[in-house]
């Protein structure tokens, strides 16, 4: 028998997996269209360019590499768990450490920017602050939901009894876990561009995305160095491999500031 037939034959039988996954696909896809909406993967006053994105990777893959190295040649299994519970905490605190970031090189532009140029940047900032006020709402709503969820699910009896039972504790499931999921989702999709491309800011400069990064991987060290001190090894190698993951995007940022100014003509105070 093709395993077409048999799925569409075992499909009544498969209902309580089949309809779970068809509502949270739906969920998934309108989550996506919303933070795609909020988040575009190429916001407004973005300038790509393809030998920056390039040598990127390469530096991303290159860290990933030498922090493995380290871990499997000076580390054990207490450095192991140590770095997945800093990687951890960074993905949870990256987002608000990155909004302090924002602010900061924000009022630092308006602060060199030129009067009349600070004029038209705040008719700019409205855009980039509204998809900041979106995606932090949402980490806001999280606990909320979910709070209200389990305590929603808290009020349905025991059992179910019946086909009107389990239509019932099927509609409460969907009232109670739907929101929270669609939340999550919405934070999976818009997550990578809020963070990559600084909350939508290049709508306002086109440099600013890569000094929030710049400004961002600085803090995120230093908060990693207060919570989990160096890196496995030796002192010296350690030092330098702590210094030079934010050094090394630092001088990335710098270069595509530059080429920025040379090809674009972009300019601090323009």
């Amino acid at each position: 028998m093709p395993p077409g037939v048999l799925l569409v034959l075992l499909l009544p039988c498969l209902w309580w997996l089949t309809v779970p996954l068809l509502v949270g696909y739906q969920l998934a896809r309108t989550a996506r269209r919303t933070a795609r909406r909020v988040f575009p993967v190429r916001p407004e006053g973005l300038v790509e360019d393809p030998e920056v994105l390039r040598v990127q990777r390469v530096r991303a893959w290159g860290a990933l590499v030498i922090s493995g190295l380290l871990l499997a040649v000076f580390g054990g299994w207490q450095d192991v768990w140590e770095a997945q519970g800093q990687v951890l905490e960074g993905l949870l605190f990256a987002p608000w450490l990155a909004l302090l970031s924002a602010v900061l090189v924000v009022a630092l532009l308006f602060w060199v920017a030129r009067p009349g140029t600070r004029r038209a940047m705040r008719t700019k900032l409205w855009r980039a602050g509204r998809s900041g006020l979106w995606y932090f709402g949402a980490w806001t709503l999280v606990p909320l939901l979910l709070t209200a969820a389990s305590k929603g699910m808290g009020l349905l009896p025991s059992s179910a009894n019946g086909l009107s039972g389990v239509l019932l504790w099927a509609s409460v499931m969907f009232v109670c876990w739907a929101p929270f999921w669609w939340v999550v989702f919405f934070l999976c999709f818009a997550t990578g561009p809020a963070l990559r491309h600084a909350f939508n800011l290049s709508a306002l400069h086109a440099a600013l995305p890569a000094l929030v990064t710049t400004v961002l991987v600085w803090v995120l060290a230093f908060r990693g160095l207060s919570s989990g001190g160096l890196p496995p090894g030796p002192v010296p190698l350690a030092v330098c491999a702590f210094l030079g993951g934010p050094a090394s995007v630092t001088a990335l940022a710098w270069w595509e500031i530059h080429r920025l100014r040379r090809r674009h003509g972009v300019r601090w105070r323009g």
